[in-house]
């Protein structure tokens, strides 16, 4: 017969079995803080938000060498959350000059680098001494927008791993190719991967700004961040690099995932870059987010350090935003842009083709020979619905008077530092005498050269275009535009444009514009684009995806 006490042990001990079965792996997660409180309140929320329970987690913060508010921020969140954490072990040096010989904050020194280094190797002893499971380190600029990050990286059961996070361009956290001497490698296999046309978990030979390394294998002994440690060690004193390398001579694979969208992380200064250029890095990533994303909002107890921009017009007399009224998604999404962005816009409710009925159509005449160049279909309501919201605007520049008009759709997502480069286009603009319209976001539908403006580097001649996603109108270009009578020979605006401007390649349709003088130039680069392509997940049509006049002029208001 068992004796109680060893049945009682033995339900006991299989209880705790199964209980730690259901525990989460150990995490050690890695900060560096400097010069981010402008991040911090945004970043320190998506870590929050990560869907792992916090008190598995282990956080290792130091920051020094600050010109701004970033210890404040630290320790005013530190002391909201640090409850909720397994442990936080910080280390904050306030009032400390700049490193010798340094020219701003994103100068790095010898010395920054030898501090750096000492820092990361630092953590990553730190988590190996108290026997974490894994070790993620992450910098301030990257905020993990899927909550499911954590989740998905330990999941994949590699050493090293990193999840594949998107800039406001080409950057990102990771290199598809390495030269001999261990710089960056621009290669073929790079975009692919960075664009998600190539899905799954690669190979690659550097990882960085957001790293988890799973410490339960023996051979993360050997990874390092410090170059002596690494035999023959022939490549620069840099932290990544070096972590790249000694993880390479180690037989560990440094693996990038793209199976999902993780989130985001801001490109980098330059040696002599100003601070204020970072803060327009944020702006340009929290524009990004709302591309496909929710919008990136701080930590609650940090909202009182952020702020957004005083509204002005950007120097034009008048800032139009065309939305459909059954479209409050975009609405709102625009709204948000238009707040980071500083822009005082005025929104106008389109003319809903859905909602046109027959006495409204019999007022329209089609080109009588029209037919969608790729379709080969008539006119939608749609298209007719596009036409006229844009003809109102128009209406509304002459009855008003404005000089200088904007005109945006809400389909739309802004190019990097939009303000300044507006501002830029638009000196270049005032320039050329006798302009009427400048496309920022456009097709371009012919391979000819498109010739530049005299004396300009940011305006060409615009050639045959589709789109109407933002352009400047003068007040001479609307009264062009509304003095040829387009509503009694009526196309889609995107094609009634490059008929004025006398560079549309179907002449036929020309011949019922007798003017086709209006002056039209474009932006080189383009300032806008659209949040979406054809085909592309999240893609939504208005004017293409809608009746067609011929199917519409018999049905009745109800149908409509």
């Amino acid at each position: 017969m068992v004796p109680k006490f060893v049945s009682f042990c033995v339900i006991l001990c299989f209880g705790s079995a199964v209980l730690s079965e259901w525990k989460k792996p150990t995490v050690f997660i890695a900060i560096l803080a400097r010069n981010k409180a402008h991040t911090l309140p945004y970043f320190l929320a998506t870590l929050e938000n990560l869907d792992y329970p916090k008190d598995r987690i282990s956080l290792w913060i130091r920051s020094d060498h600050n010109t701004d508010r970033t210890i404040e921020l630290l320790e005013k969140w530190i002391a909201q959350v640090k409850d909720q954490y397994h442990m936080i072990s910080t280390e904050f040096v306030k009032d400390q000059e700049l490193y010798p010989d340094e020219r701003g904050p994103a100068h790095w020194t010898k010395e920054r680098f030898d501090h750096v280094i000492s820092l990361r190797e630092s953590a990553l002893n730190f988590a190996r001494k108290i026997w974490a499971d894994y070790f993620l380190t992450v910098d301030c600029d990257v905020f993990l927008t899927n909550p499911n990050t954590l989740n998905f990286l330990i999941s994949k059961n590699y050493t090293i791993v990193a999840p594949m996070l998107k800039s406001d361009g080409l950057y990102s956290n990771f290199w598809h190719g390495m030269t001999d001497d261990y710089y960056y490698l621009r290669t073929d296999d790079y975009k692919p991967v960075l664009n998600r046309e190539r899905i799954g978990c690669f190979n690659v030979p550097m990882v960085h700004s957001c790293v988890l390394v799973d410490l339960r294998r023996h051979v993360s002994d050997r990874l390092t961040y410090y170059p002596e440690n690494v035999s023959n060690f022939d490549g620069p004193v840099d932290d990544i690099i070096t972590f790249a390398i000694a993880a390479n001579r180690s037989g560990v694979s440094l693996n990038l995932c793209n199976e999902e969208q993780f989130g985001f992380v801001m490109v980098p200064l330059e040696q002599d870059d100003k601070l204020s250029l970072d803060y327009e890095q944020m702006r340009n990533i929290k524009l990004e987010v709302l591309t496909d994303e929710k919008p990136l909002l701080p930590t609650k107890s940090l909202e009182q350090y952020t702020s957004l921009p005083e509204k002005d017009q950007l120097g034009f007399d008048k800032i139009f935003m065309i939305n459909l009224v059954r479209r409050p998604e975009r609405r709102k999404r625009m709204k948000m842009c238009f707040d980071e962005l500083g822009l005082l816009v005025t929104i106008v409710d389109a003319v809903d083709g859905k909602a046109l009925n027959t006495s409204v159509l019999q007022q329209i005449s089609p080109l009588p020979e029209y037919a969608d160049p790729y379709h080969k279909r008539p006119m939608t309501l749609g298209e007719i619905g596009c036409f006229l919201s844009h003809y109102n605007i128009w209406r509304e520049i002459v009855r008003n008077g404005y000089e200088t008009t904007l005109v945006l759709e809400d389909d739309i997502r802004f190019e990097s530092f939009f303000r300044s480069k507006v501002l830029n286009v638009m000196t270049e603009v005032k320039r050329v005498s006798g302009w009427d319209l400048v496309y920022f976001g456009r097709k371009r539908l012919q391979e000819n050269d498109e010739p530049w403006v005299d004396g300009s580097n940011l305006l060409v001649e615009a050639g045959y275009s589709y789109w109407t996603l933002g352009y400047v109108l003068s007040l001479n270009g609307a009264k062009k535009l509304l003095k040829a009578e387009p509503l009694s020979r009526l196309v889609p605006v995107d094609e009634y444009l490059p008929i004025l401007f006398d560079k549309h390649p179907q002449t036929s349709w020309k011949g019922y514009f007798p003017q086709r003088n209006l002056v039209a130039l474009s932006a080189a680069p383009l300032l806008v684009y659209p949040t979406h392509y054809t085909g592309e997940q999240g893609y939504i049509s208005d004017t293409e995806d809608s009746i067609v006049i011929k199917d519409s002029t018999s049905s009745s208001h109800d149908d409509l």
